[in-house]
């Protein structure tokens, strides 16, 4: 005959009834009676349980091995309360019977170790009690809140850590979640250690309160009911509470040397016992400065000399014991190798690390912009500009890898390419930026400084002064939002540094996608990769998109058999893409206001580029008359509400583009080739004073 579980109750795990059924069993206890056997063993079970808990506790490694704890101190301390309550029904009810009544593990806890005296079980339960209270108990739970603030307080700062090594390519995805949860968990464990070490604190208060109402309760029962004899009834009660007493309070006190054990381990790889053996008894030294002068103190007339110098002998031959194992050691790893011994900081290749393409530090007050538990602000603005400049220029810049750095201001932030620094700025977390375009209609109160990005006028203002300094014509920015502008500027202008092979043979493969046939002979056959991506880098550098990237090849393929020149091809292409070239300058209307050069001197850079000289061949005081009136023609031309354009023939354009670069960044070259024939150009200002 098969017996077999009705379907309700096999679907039941016996892991998830386990907590609902010791909670039924410990209010089971509480009110109902049960026989003095059963006190013994779940007496005998409640002792088992609180050295199981602090054998667990010493063999920890880290407090996260035993994330349980908090919880496991709620129920032995409930525990030990129900067997308190049941106790002290057994006493009372059956107490005047004799000590043996009330089971065999009160009666001998109450004869046996304090040998039958009521006065030494009231001293020792009330020392064991301080000691519990007030030493222990206390201890730990400081511990344990301390270690809360500081974990918490550091979980930013282990945030940004695990970040930048996922952003690093250090760990996984996988392994950066496991990271984030262990700094999770230990947060929340340390949290509630802080609250769970009151339950010991209370059952300690709770164990004095109960024996002396047990004492009381005896005497009571025992002289009022029973008819017994003052003196009896003080020794019998007394003798069964402070055995009751004491039979909780021992296991209480284990219980809570295994909290104070737990919180105060200092995270690493060993475990108590071996963390007390190779740092408490592993220094030779010590150990025999240590027997000296226990064997000095040994030697003092009236001392107990046998307990002395006995120890002083055991610590002398310790300490010989590890100096004898330590030389054969040496001895034996000595002639194991002839090659010289290789020491533990040797450098190898393995210490060579990886230069980040883009990265962002930040100072420490900074740190919740990108802190993503605090819905750090600047994570999400970094996405959308790279996703908004890969739209726009045509490709994906590399992954910005964001770290704290403890030697900037402690509101300040440093932008690198490839290590280098491009850019530094201060953002002050928890204020507002407000800069001043230039039409302005008042003065605001605040710290006064530049827009990183730009360098225009700006003050740093509180959040109550955003109406007021907007009703006066101010732009005003969240700190987030200045440190992303700054980003955003920093790679556009610096593009071409950003576009590498890998980046250009994701754009071949994107574009194998749509025209195979195109691509398929492109590389290596029409032009080297190398070619190629510094033809895209001169389009980058000159502020070109690279977005329709088909144009682009179709013209190389068409050019590239007569000419192998990354200049001449660049100049070839940007005359195909010649309208989007205009149509991103001049998006507005079919007129462009541009500057232009004066004819002579035009005639006189066509002769020189014609007789092969460079920039750098053109008269020392003409070039230096050139870079001012450039300058000076663009900035009237930002104040028009113009885009700052030169036209120029198409045979200077590169030579004076790249001469104008440095002294004028925000001026743009174009060729009249280069121009639509649809648009009409209207020249605001001339370039061509010679004096």
């Amino acid at each position: 005959m098969n017996f077999t579980l009705p379907a309700w109750l096999a679907g039941i795990n016996s892991k998830s009834v386990a907590a609902p059924l010791i909670i039924v069993l410990l209010l089971a206890m509480m009110v109902l009676p049960l026989p003095a056997f059963g006190l013994d063993i779940l007496f005998t079970f409640n002792i088992a349980l609180s050295i199981l808990v602090l054998l667990i506790g010493l063999q920890t490694s880290k407090p996260l091995d035993f994330l349980a704890f908090p919880t496991v101190l709620l129920v032995t301390t409930m525990l030990r309360l129900s067997l308190n309550v049941a106790s002290t029904r057994v006493v009372l009810t059956n107490g005047h019977s004799g000590a043996a009544s009330a089971g065999k593990v009160i009666e001998s806890f109450g004869h046996f170790l304090i040998g039958g005296n009521y006065a030494v079980g009231i001293v020792v339960f009330v020392i064991l009690t301080i000691i519990n209270f007030t030493v222990v108990t206390k201890g730990a739970g400081r511990i344990a809140e301390v270690g809360a603030r500081f974990t918490l307080d550091a979980m930013p700062g282990k945030q940004m850590a695990i970040d930048a090594d996922l952003n690093a390519g250090i760990i996984n995805q996988d392994q950066a979640r496991t990271r984030r949860a262990e700094v999770g968990q230990e947060a929340e464990f340390y949290g509630a250690m802080d609250g769970a070490s009151k339950y010991v604190r209370g059952d300690a208060v709770a164990g004095i309160l109960i024996i002396i109402i047990n004492i009381v309760g005896g005497l009571i029962v025992g002289i009022v009911q029973h008819d017994m004899a003052f003196m009896d009834a003080v020794k019998t009660f007394t003798l069964l509470a402070i055995g009751d007493g004491l039979v909780a309070q021992i296991p209480s006190l284990v219980i809570s040397i295994a909290a104070g054990v737990v919180v105060s381990r200092v995270a690493n790889d060993q475990d108590l016992g071996s963390q007390l053996g190779t740092q408490l008894f592993a220094n030779p030294k010590v150990l025999n400065v240590t027997a000296c002068i226990v064997g000095g103190m040994g030697l003092i007339p009236g001392m107990p000399h046998v307990a002395f110098l006995g120890l002083a002998g055991l610590f002398g031959g310790m300490a010989y014991l590890l100096k004898r194992n330590t030389k054969k050691k040496s001895e034996e790893v000595a002639p194991a190798s002839t090659e010289p011994p290789k020491d533990s900081l040797e450098a190898s290749w393995d210490d060579i690390a990886a230069v980040d393409i883009l990265s962002l530090e930040v100072g420490f007050r900074l740190v919740p912009l990108v802190d993503v538990r605090q819905n750090g602000e600047l994570i999400n603005k970094i996405k959308g500009l790279r996703k908004k400049f890969a739209q726009t220029v045509g490709f994906l810049t590399p992954s910005v890898h964001i770290s704290d750095n403890l030697e900037l201001k402690p509101a300040g932030y440093a932008i690198k390419i490839r290590g280098v620094t491009m850019g530094v700025g201060e953002s002050h977390y928890g204020m507002m930026l407000a800069i001043n375009p230039g039409m302005v209609t008042g003065d605001l109160q605040g710290t006064y400084t530049k827009d990183p990005a730009f360098g225009l006028p700006a003050i740093w203002i509180g959040h109550d002064q955003t109406d007021d300094a907007q009703k006066m014509g101010y732009t005003v920015v969240d700190p987030s939002t200045v440190v992303a502008t700054h980003l955003n500027h920093i790679i556009g202008m610096n593009a071409a540094e950003l576009l590498g092979r890998q980046e250009v043979q994701q754009l071949l493969d994107l574009l194998a996608k749509d025209s195979p046939k195109l691509v398929e002979d492109f590389i290596p056959k029409v032009v080297p990769l190398g070619m190629f991506v510094q033809v895209l880098q001169n389009l980058l550098t000159e502020g070109v998109p690279i977005r329709d990237l088909r144009t682009i090849v179709e013209t190389i393929c068409e050019i590239a058999p007569q000419v192998q020149d990354p200049d001449i091809l660049t100049a070839r292409v940007r005359l195909r893409l010649g309208r989007a070239i205009v149509q991103q300058l001049f998006p507005d209307g079919d007129e462009l206001s541009v500057i232009s050069l004066e004819p002579n001197l035009e005639k006189l850079l066509m002769q020189s580029v014609q007789m092969g000289n460079q920039s750098s061949g053109i008269e020392p005081g003409l070039a230096q008359s050139i870079s001012r009136q450039a300058l000076e023609a663009t900035q009237r031309q930002e104040q028009m509400g113009h885009s700052p354009v030169l036209i120029v023939p198409a045979a200077i354009r590169h030579t004076l583009a790249r001469y104008l670069r440095r002294t004028s960044p925000n001026l743009r070259v174009l060729a009249h080739e280069e121009l639509p024939e649809t648009r009409t150009i209207r020249v605001n200002n001339l370039i061509g004073r010679t004096a």
